[in-house]
């Protein structure tokens, strides 16, 4: 059976009175390149231990698995569990776990299906989910890379340049976690249903240390947060509003760092926003 041919698809989900969910985003792959790039792009191998999540009826599954020591998809979907149960039937190093992924503790899953095994990412996210899920993801350190698939837009907003108009505060949060690297896009008819957009895969390699040091991690971020608040408005307006401080200890905070008053939250880059969470600390 060749898991991205449109006709043995159909069959399949007929036979097995599968129907496509909207509100789960489901959108199956019919090219066989694309799962065979992203799973190259990931690159798995015998000493990987991959987490998939939402494998839909398997095609990116079965890539990994003749790659990687053992490949674990988390599937929401309990009406796909028949059909993984069949297509993956070949793969003795794969493991379907039914459930949502925001709400398994990731690290004891790790722990218990990788053991002896360099745990990674490699997923074709459902676009309604990619920025908790990718939260998630970044907030497990044990997962060394994180190879995805999601809506090009957010994937160029991901991967923007530090201090271009594109980035925003997750993208920084991204950022100070992983080095993120845009691969290839993905067109709509290479899907079944054809989303309206296009899509795009980015891997995600974790720092061994942050892009930046702080000395309050979560003061930094809230600064950081802060600053896109109000995304149309100069940095000193946004961050006296998030914050609750006045805008003159803000605007002298900002002037200490050597920006100029008009500044926007856009502009500043990760070290600019370290230097800026010190002056306000103490501002």
């Amino acid at each position: 059976m060749n898991l991205c041919d449109y006709n043995d698809i159909r069959e399949l989900l007929g036979r097995h009175g599968f129907h496509f969910s909207k509100s789960m985003g489901q959108n199956f792959l019919i090219d066989p390149q694309v799962p065979y790039d992203i799973a190259a792009a990931s690159r798995a191998d015998g000493s990987c231990g991959v987490l998939e999540i939402g494998p839909g009826i398997g095609p990116l599954t079965a890539e990994l698995a003749q790659r990687a020591g053992k490949v674990v998809s988390v599937e929401l979907d309990k009406s796909l569990l028949p059909v993984l149960a069949e297509t993956m039937a070949p793969y003795p190093n794969v493991e379907i776990v039914p459930g949502d992924v925001m709400k398994l503790d990731l690290d004891a899953l790790v722990r218990e299906k990788f053991a002896g095994l360099r745990p990674i990412v490699c997923a074709n996210l459902p676009y309604n989910i990619t920025t908790p899920v990718l939260t998630k993801l970044i907030e497990t350190p044990c997962f060394e890379t994180v190879t995805v698939l999601i809506q090009r837009e957010v994937a160029r907003r991901l991967c923007a340049p530090q201090g271009s108009s594109d980035g925003g505060s997750f993208s920084l949060f991204l950022q100070y976690h992983m080095d993120a690297e845009l691969l290839f896009d993905v067109p709509p008819e290479k899907f079944l249903p054809a989303p309206k957009v296009t899509s795009s895969v980015i891997r995600c390699v974790r720092r061994e240390r942050p892009a930046v040091e702080t000395a309050d991690e979560a003061w930094f971020f809230k600064v950081v947060r802060g600053a896109f608040l109000l995304r149309r408005k100069t940095l000193s307006n946004s961050l006296a509003a998030a914050l609750g401080m006045g805008k003159e200890n803000v605007q002298a905070a900002i002037a200490a760092c050597g920006f100029a008053p008009s500044v926007r939250g856009e502009q500043l880059t990760l070290e600019d926003f370290a230097r800026l969470a010190e002056a306000l600390k103490t501002a």
